[in-house]
């Protein structure tokens, strides 16, 4: 499982170092693509697979799943971290994210989000106060 909240700086050549706690995982190769909010999503590639079967089986006749699969697979670019655990994120995945130099990268469970630092810092603040309010709406029989 992916965890934990970092903040490296990308490289002048838009070269992200991977979290050592993530890089085992990423090793044989990950998928990169736009994710929601902004952010980018790296997927290792068995879930990236396994994302890309469940959306595979969606109706094409459906003009949401047509719109979904063009944003999701058109920006979507497959990397091999070198031996330093670093990725390259293209141009243009860098613009939709908006990533400069400092940035926010995140273990979201079965995946890993870059953010711009500042819009994750934003969007942290924006989501906490409502945290404890939905648990029990997302995850009624989950007890803590």
């Amino acid at each position: 499982m992916l965890l934990g909240t970092y903040n490296p700086k990308l490289d002048e050549k838009g070269r992200l170092i991977l979290p050592a706690k993530f890089r085992a995982r990423l090793a044989p190769g990950l998928v990169m693509t736009r994710g929601q909010e902004r952010c980018l999503f790296l997927l290792p590639m068995d879930e990236f697979g396994r994302m890309y079967e469940q959306v595979r089986q969606a109706p094409v006749t459906s003009r949401e799943v047509r719109d979904y699969l063009r944003v999701f697979l058109s920006g979507a670019s497959d990397e091999v971290p070198d031996k330093q655990g670093r990725v390259s994120i293209p141009l243009m995945l860098r613009e939709y994210a908006g990533l400069d130099r400092e940035v926010a990268v995140i273990g979201a469970g079965t995946r890993v989000e870059v953010w711009d630092r500042a819009a994750w810092e934003a969007y942290l603040a924006a989501k906490e106060s409502a945290y404890s309010d939905t648990g029990e709406q997302i995850f009624p029989d989950l007890a803590f």
